[in-house]
């Protein structure tokens, strides 16, 4: 077994989750495909609620936006009460979503109305995240050495949540100290992994990244944070230059954690 040390003033590990602690199969096989099945249903149950009305408007705000894509589906506001009417609009805005997924779209608005279709799924026992086998005892382990562990995913801190606090393994909410999402920075920029440091309160070498998508660990190490490439089952493949040049490791049980003094 490859065995990777973990430097010495390593004291925060921070985590991306697709490709890293969860199967980039789980995300596309079944977190997206439940929306598209499910989006209609959903609306229809929710419609009334506040919740709900705002998703629909910010896809409406969204749909005026792309007025000039080729494809753009128009979501239309409602013109009288009729059930005909309402029906409508309600097939326009599932139009919209597949659409805006069939794109792979990353618009707030979509990403809105998601995370409370998740939110739903999760909290009603429909599903259950997965992940890597070694992810929860490695965990478990690093928070017993006295490391502490963050999350920092494209996907809102709201759904990391719910895949932590809904997962095979249980509620794991309480193996993780914070986390991060886009709103701190984009993860292919150096200056998110600074600021991320600045709010853990630790200096950028005290933290080690670990992620699937190399141009992450790019940008975490221009920050001068230590960085390891998780290779999975179904992650993008790597060049033979990135595969000499970056630490890599298929399973997190291959981190070797120097024994605290």
């Amino acid at each position: 077994m490859v065995v990777l040390s973990v430097p010495a003033e390593v004291t925060v590990i921070l985590l991306d989750i697709e490709g890293t602690t969860t199967p980039i199969a789980f995300v596309k096989d079944i977190l997206f495909p439940y929306i598209e099945e499910n989006v209609k249903e959903y609306l229809q149950t929710h419609w009334e609620e506040e919740e709900c009305q705002q998703d629909v408007s910010l896809l409406r705000k969204q749909a005026e936006e792309d007025a000039h894509l080729d494809g753009a589906v128009p979501i239309p506001a409602a013109s009288g009460n009729g059930v005909d009417d309402l029906q409508q609009m309600i097939q326009a805005v599932v139009d919209n979503v597949c659409w805006q997924m069939s794109l792979d779209r990353k618009t707030t608005a979509l990403k809105q109305l998601q995370g409370h279709m998740w939110r739903a799924a999760f909290t009603a026992g429909r599903m259950k995240a997965e992940f890597f086998a070694d992810v929860v005892p490695a965990v478990r382990k690093w928070r017993e050495a006295g490391m502490k562990v963050y999350i920092y995913s494209s996907g809102s801190v709201e759904a990391q949540k719910l895949l932590f606090g809904h997962s095979t393994e249980g509620d794991i909410l309480e193996l993780v100290d914070g986390h991060f999402d886009t709103k701190i920075g984009r993860k292919v920029e150096s200056e998110s992994y600074r600021k991320i440091a600045d709010s853990i309160g630790c200096s950028t070498n005290n933290i080690l990244f670990l992620t699937d998508v190399t141009r992450e660990a790019s940008a975490a190490e221009e920050a001068d944070v230590h960085v390891a490439v998780v290779v999975r089952p179904g992650n993008a493949g790597l060049t033979d230059d990135e595969k000499t040049y970056y630490s890599l490791i298929t399973s997190f049980s291959e981190l070797y954690l120097p024994s605290s003094p």
